[in-house]
């Protein structure tokens, strides 16, 4: 009688195991988790098949050498919100939690621990008595941070005008600089040459 009561008391716990069904792709593993994808959204799971990152439809897919979705590199997805008509990229990590704010006009996976990223700031310039709002200019920079949304350096000294709003194409700015090393940089100058930058600890 014990033997049948704890055979009848463990059948529902193993029988509780989580099936994903009707996934339309599945990445390989990187950074010990795997995209998945349902209709539109994208999610990740672990390596026992549990969904860590619940589906949703803020990721940013990387193309890769096996195909194109969202991946995690030093614990960190990137993602992108729209705010008054202009997409901002930011961060999440395993636990889904945004730990870097969508705030920047395009950014790039981690890499050595940093990411490149353009930062964009706005200036008031004047008022407008019409329409009674302020007359704003907006500016970015090419800038690198770290894991915590710290800028580590910027690589642009002179600041890139633009208005997000109105531009015509709907694609981000491009980042031209990428890491080469944990502490060295490659910015390309206006005259489309190559200068090595050891970023500022």
């Amino acid at each position: 009688m014990k033997n049948l009561l704890i055979t009848l008391v463990l059948i529902p716990f193993f029988g509780i195991a989580q099936t994903l069904e009707d996934l339309e792709y599945i990445s390989p593993f990187n950074n010990s988790v795997a995209a998945i994808k349902k209709g539109n959204e994208w999610g990740f799971i672990d390596q026992d098949g549990k969904i860590i990152v619940d589906f949703r439809n803020d990721l940013i897919l990387t193309k890769t050498d096996n195909g194109t979705y969202p991946i995690f590199s030093n614990e960190r997805c990137l993602i992108a919100h729209h705010k008054d008509g202009v997409l901002y990229y930011g961060y999440i990590d395993k636990t889904g939690e945004t730990v870097i704010t969508p705030q920047y006009l395009n950014a790039t996976i981690f890499e050595f621990g940093k990411v490149l990223a353009l930062k964009v700031e706005k200036e008031t310039i004047g008022y407008n008595d019409i329409f009674k709002k302020d007359v704003v200019n907006y500016h970015y920079f090419e800038v690198v941070i770290d894991e915590a949304g710290k800028t580590a350096d910027h690589l642009t000294q002179l600041a890139i005008h633009v208005s997000p709003k109105d531009k015509n194409d709907k694609n981000p700015p491009a980042i031209t600089s990428k890491m080469i090393s944990e502490n060295l940089v490659a910015v390309k100058d206006s005259n489309k040459k190559w200068r090595v930058k050891k970023i500022e600890q």
